[in-house]
Protein backbone atom coordinates (compact mmCIF):
# COMPACT_ATOMS: atom_id res chain seq x y z
CA UNK A 1 0.00 0.00 0.00
CA UNK A 2 1.08 3.57 -0.63
CA UNK A 3 1.88 5.80 2.31
CA UNK A 4 0.32 9.17 3.07
CA UNK A 5 0.60 11.87 5.69
CA UNK A 6 -2.48 11.85 7.93
CA UNK A 7 -3.57 15.26 9.15
CA UNK A 8 -5.30 13.73 12.20
CA UNK A 9 -2.64 11.17 13.20
CA UNK A 10 0.12 13.71 12.35
CA UNK A 11 2.35 10.97 10.96
CA UNK A 12 3.14 8.97 7.88
CA UNK A 13 0.76 6.03 7.61
CA UNK A 14 -0.86 3.77 5.02
CA UNK A 15 -4.32 4.11 3.52
CA UNK A 16 -7.36 2.02 2.71
CA UNK A 17 -8.21 2.32 -1.00
CA UNK A 18 -11.91 3.23 -0.85
CA UNK A 19 -13.25 4.03 -4.31
CA UNK A 20 -15.59 6.90 -3.33
CA UNK A 21 -12.74 8.67 -1.57
CA UNK A 22 -10.30 8.05 -4.45
CA UNK A 23 -12.70 9.55 -7.00
CA UNK A 24 -12.83 12.76 -4.96
CA UNK A 25 -9.04 13.02 -4.60
CA UNK A 26 -8.73 11.58 -1.10
CA UNK A 27 -7.18 8.59 0.60
CA UNK A 28 -8.48 7.08 3.86
CA UNK A 29 -6.04 6.66 6.76
CA UNK A 30 -5.70 3.05 7.93
CA UNK A 31 -5.20 4.22 11.52
CA UNK A 32 -8.07 6.67 12.10
CA UNK A 33 -10.21 6.43 8.91
CA UNK A 34 -10.06 10.18 8.18
CA UNK A 35 -9.95 11.18 4.50
CA UNK A 36 -6.70 12.87 3.42
CA UNK A 37 -5.79 14.58 0.13
CA UNK A 38 -3.39 12.99 -2.38
CA UNK A 39 -0.77 15.68 -1.76
CA UNK A 40 0.22 17.07 1.63
CA UNK A 41 2.91 19.75 1.97
CA UNK A 42 4.51 20.45 5.36
CA UNK A 43 7.25 22.67 6.73
CA UNK A 44 9.27 20.62 9.26
CA UNK A 45 10.01 23.74 11.33
CA UNK A 46 6.38 25.03 11.38
CA UNK A 47 3.78 22.61 12.81
CA UNK A 48 0.91 24.92 11.84
CA UNK A 49 1.81 24.87 8.12
CA UNK A 50 -0.10 22.27 6.10
CA UNK A 51 -1.25 22.57 2.48
CA UNK A 52 -3.23 19.87 0.71
CA UNK A 53 -4.33 19.31 -2.86
CA UNK A 54 -5.50 16.66 -5.28
CA UNK A 55 -2.60 17.25 -7.68
CA UNK A 56 0.71 19.01 -8.18
CA UNK A 57 3.23 20.00 -10.82
CA UNK A 58 6.92 20.82 -10.75
CA UNK A 59 7.09 24.11 -12.63
CA UNK A 60 9.99 25.51 -14.66
CA UNK A 61 10.27 29.27 -15.22
CA UNK A 62 11.64 31.43 -18.02
CA UNK A 63 14.22 34.06 -17.15
CA UNK A 64 11.47 36.71 -17.11
CA UNK A 65 9.62 34.64 -14.40
CA UNK A 66 6.86 33.44 -16.77
CA UNK A 67 5.79 29.80 -16.96
CA UNK A 68 7.98 27.67 -19.21
CA UNK A 69 6.97 24.02 -18.58
CA UNK A 70 5.72 21.50 -16.03
CA UNK A 71 7.66 18.40 -15.03
CA UNK A 72 6.76 15.08 -13.38
CA UNK A 73 9.67 15.01 -10.94
CA UNK A 74 11.34 17.60 -8.69
CA UNK A 75 14.66 19.12 -9.70
CA UNK A 76 16.89 22.05 -8.80
CA UNK A 77 15.37 25.30 -10.12
CA UNK A 78 11.78 23.99 -10.29
CA UNK A 79 8.91 25.20 -8.08
CA UNK A 80 6.12 23.10 -6.62
CA UNK A 81 2.64 24.18 -7.75
CA UNK A 82 -0.31 22.58 -5.95
CA UNK A 83 -3.76 22.39 -7.61
CA UNK A 84 -5.94 23.92 -8.73
CA UNK A 85 -3.72 25.08 -11.61
CA UNK A 86 -5.31 28.51 -11.95
CA UNK A 87 -4.66 31.99 -10.62
CA UNK A 88 -6.08 30.79 -7.27
CA UNK A 89 -3.65 27.88 -6.74
CA UNK A 90 -3.29 26.19 -3.34
CA UNK A 91 0.46 26.83 -2.95
CA UNK A 92 3.51 27.77 -5.01
CA UNK A 93 7.04 27.42 -3.65
CA UNK A 94 10.07 29.41 -4.67
CA UNK A 95 12.55 27.43 -6.83
CA UNK A 96 14.21 24.35 -5.33
CA UNK A 97 17.83 24.80 -4.27
CA UNK A 98 18.43 21.32 -2.82
CA UNK A 99 16.67 17.95 -2.77
CA UNK A 100 17.40 16.40 0.61
CA UNK A 101 15.53 13.08 0.28
CA UNK A 102 13.33 11.55 -2.39
CA UNK A 103 11.24 8.37 -2.44
CA UNK A 104 8.33 7.23 -4.61
CA UNK A 105 5.75 8.94 -2.37
CA UNK A 106 7.81 11.57 -0.51
CA UNK A 107 10.28 14.35 -1.18
CA UNK A 108 12.05 16.67 1.26
CA UNK A 109 13.53 19.74 -0.38
CA UNK A 110 14.86 23.23 0.27
CA UNK A 111 13.80 26.29 -1.69
CA UNK A 112 15.19 29.81 -1.70
CA UNK A 113 13.43 30.54 1.61
CA UNK A 114 11.98 27.34 3.19
CA UNK A 115 12.36 23.62 3.74
CA UNK A 116 9.39 21.43 2.78
CA UNK A 117 8.24 17.84 3.04
CA UNK A 118 5.79 16.65 0.38
CA UNK A 119 3.82 13.43 0.80
CA UNK A 120 2.19 12.53 -2.49
CA UNK A 121 0.61 9.71 -4.42
CA UNK A 122 -1.48 9.29 -7.54
CA UNK A 123 -4.14 6.64 -6.98
CA UNK A 124 -6.94 7.87 -9.25
CA UNK A 125 -6.72 9.83 -12.48
CA UNK A 126 -10.09 11.08 -13.74
CA UNK A 127 -8.54 11.50 -17.22
CA UNK A 128 -7.75 7.78 -17.60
Amino acid sequence: MKKLYCKRCKKETVHNPKLDALKEGYMVCDECSIMNHYCTLLKPDDESFIKTSIGMAWTEWNEDKTHKANHDKPDIGLSLLMTPFTFSFTWLTTPITEIIEEREDYVKFKTENSTYELYHTKEFDPNE
